[in-house]
């Protein structure tokens, strides 16, 4: 069994930060990518920032130079830093982890979703 969970999402003024945290947990043996993606009322659910193992990064150009995606493989977590928050970026958050469990099956787990609202 595999989980994955979402922490950290809110309520934040525009120009706000938040971060956001993601645990992989449960019979894992490697953890590959990890990304987060977001999904607004009405939008399709979209890349927001993907990290690979060895630490390459790829971000949605929306928002390039206000978000950092990181990770601690020792704690099976992805964070997500979001600063000069803006009200697009009010949607739910979902984390992913591409991984291999400890029978070594490769699959590409998905959190519950947190939300994260930008507003005054």
């Amino acid at each position: 069994q595999v989980q994955v969970m979402e922490y950290g999402g809110g309520l934040v003024q525009p120009g706000g930060s938040l971060r956001l945290s993601c645990a992989a947990s449960g019979s894992i043996s490697r953890i590959n990518d990890m990304g987060w993606y977001r999904q607004a009322p009405g939008k399709h659910r979209e890349l927001v920032a993907a990290i690979t193992r060895g630490g390459s990064t790829n971000y949605a150009d929306s928002v390039k130079g206000r978000f950092t995606i990181s990770r601690d493989d020792a704690k099976n977590t992805v964070y997500l830093q979001m600063n000069s928050l803006k009200p697009e970026d009010t949607a739910v958050y979902y984390c992913n982890a591409e991984l291999y469990t400890t029978s070594w099956s490769r699959g590409l787990y998905w959190g519950q979703g947190t939300q994260v609202t930008v507003s005054s």
